[in-house]
């Protein structure tokens, strides 16, 4: 399985350069080949790019094919069998999904990160050592909730550590914060910051309002990634941004730069559609299907090109019901985006965090929006779905009879957005910590199924009951980290989670 464009290969020498042991002598090399540059002479504006195609690549590609699959918007084809082990929750530290992944972010994404971090320190160049920092976080919050604890403290130090300690998610998570505190209170005015263009920011452009914004956003979302196991920490973070006024995302953060060509494209339509040997893999899940039907809601047409779709039950692919061969595809294109976080999603964080920690004031203003961004990703209009009467108007949303509460409104609607945009992993997350969508008592085939609840994927090697809520730590790591821990199991919840 492909796991990264050919842009982050076409910059693989100063990669390579990048992660030098610096104990290496210059006088030691016969020859100079000027086609292999030192760690010299890396610049914050050439790494910084290279370092967000890998994030890129993995959590738009090899994690959005878990965290889509086991969201439940896709499943696995009964006419393919690429992806069995996703499906069946058997994931194991050897396979090339996990370990591709794990070391694709360590190598490609922090070491370059922390490198334009400590560059741009030495150079006081305020912007790459923001935007590196954003971006170091984000990644690294990624891992954590994937993984839990990761080695980070001691793992950003090239050859000087070979055998990093392992740090526990909150630890992390707390540095993380403060990095972000840090690098916004630079001075952003200084004659010694860059202006960086999109080739060389290819998120935002270089502007600095928007990578505030992106920071602030992701602290929210790790604040309330502690709702239940730090409610105290979560509550005070959240109430000390909003008493500071920062602000939140209102547009994308997003790489948004792809073609059509072999490993140029989205990585996930790379991954999924262009090397494998069927572009047929993936295909409309009943979970996700069954919802968008009960509802009316015509983001179908964008994600399975019909308002009336033949779904598959989630992991029933060793089985040929009728209709099954008609299933349509998930959506994908060469073009799609690769988000990191929404605008969608930054706004239904926000509508999360008014009603936990405010109230609720401000909380259906909030959701208006974020439903509103969230159909318009997909070419629909929202107005007549939370106008008065609507399926999805604040405090008139259904499930089973029952009317959802303000908070499982919020996260139900905000599932459904992640569908689009390589975003799968996000709602997998969210599932572990707020249980929304509800996880069914009953498979799909059953007559008292409700329509988009979570169904313990069928042949499930966990324990009765189980959903997944991590991946097994690399082989690679294990197998050379004399620090590494014992392995945890797949149905083991990870710090944050219900």
């Amino acid at each position: 399985m492909r796991a990264f464009h050919k842009y982050i290969l076409g910059c693989a020498v100063l990669v390579a350069a990048t992660f030098m042991d610096s104990g290496c002598k210059k006088q030691l090399d016969i020859n100079t080949d000027p086609n292999y540059p030192s760690v010299a002479q890396g610049t914050p504006a050439v790494v910084f790019p290279v370092a967000v195609l890998a994030t890129t690549a993995y959590v738009g590609g090899t994690m959005e094919i878990v965290g889509g699959i086991w969201s439940q918007y896709f499943t696995q084809s009964n006419y393919a069998q690429q992806y069995i082990d996703v499906e069946t929750y058997g994931m194991y530290s050897t396979d090339a999904l996990i370990t591709t992944t794990w070391d694709g972010l360590f190598t490609t994404g922090l070491k370059n990160y922390q490198y334009v971090i400590d560059k741009a320190d030495s150079l006081q160049d305020w912007t790459y050592y923001l935007m590196g920092t954003v971006m170091k976080a984000y990644t690294a919050q990624v891992m954590v909730d994937i993984w839990d604890a990761i080695p980070y403290s001691q793992a950003l130090q090239g050859l000087g550590n070979l055998n990093p300690q392992f740090d526990s998610g909150y630890a992390i998570y707390q540095d993380l914060i403060t990095e972000l505190d840090t690098a916004m209170n630079k001075d952003f005015t200084a004659l010694t910051n860059s202006s960086p263009s999109v080739d060389q920011d290819p998120i935002f452009g270089g502007s600095i309002q928007n990578w505030i914004a992106f920071a602030n956003t992701l602290k929210l979302k790790m604040y309330l990634r502690m709702v239940n196991t730090y409610p105290t920490v979560a509550q005070a973070g959240i109430q000390a941004m909003w008493t500071d006024g920062v602000s939140f995302l209102t547009t994308d953060a997003a790489f948004t730069n792809f073609t059509n060509n072999p490993g140029l494209e989205n990585p996930f339509y790379d991954q999924n559609k262009r090397a494998q040997n069927t572009p047929d893999n993936l295909k409309a899940s009943t979970t996700f299907v069954s919802w968008l039907e009960a509802n009316n809601d015509w983001r179908i047409l964008y994600f399975f090109g019909d308002s009336s779709v033949t779904s598959i039950n989630q992991g029933d692919f060793d089985e040929n019901l009728p209709g099954y061969g008609t299933s349509p595809d998930f959506a994908q294109s060469p073009f799609d985006p690769v988000e990191f976080i929404s605008a969608p999603e930054s706004y239904f964080l926000q509508a999360e965090a008014a009603v936990r920690y405010n109230g609720g004031t401000g909380a259906q203003q909030l959701y208006n929006k974020a439903v509103t961004l969230s159909f318009q990703e997909t070419g629909q209009d929202a107005t007549s779905y939370i106008g008065p009467g609507g399926v999805y108007a604040w405090g008139q949303e259904m499930e089973g009879g029952a009317t959802l509460t303000p908070l499982q409104q919020i996260l139900r609607q905000k599932w459904a957005s992640l569908a689009y945009g390589c975003h799968g992993l996000e709602s997998w997350f969210d599932q572990s910590r707020t249980g929304v969508p509800i996880q069914s008592p009953v498979y799909s085939t059953a007559s008292n199924y409700i329509p988009g609840q979570i169904v313990i994927s069928k042949n499930s090697v966990l324990p009765a009951g189980q959903l997944p809520r991590r991946l097994p730590v690399s082989y690679s790591e294990t197998s050379r980290n004399t620090n590494a821990p014992q392995p945890v199991a797949v149905g083991v919840p990870v710090w944050w989670a219900r």
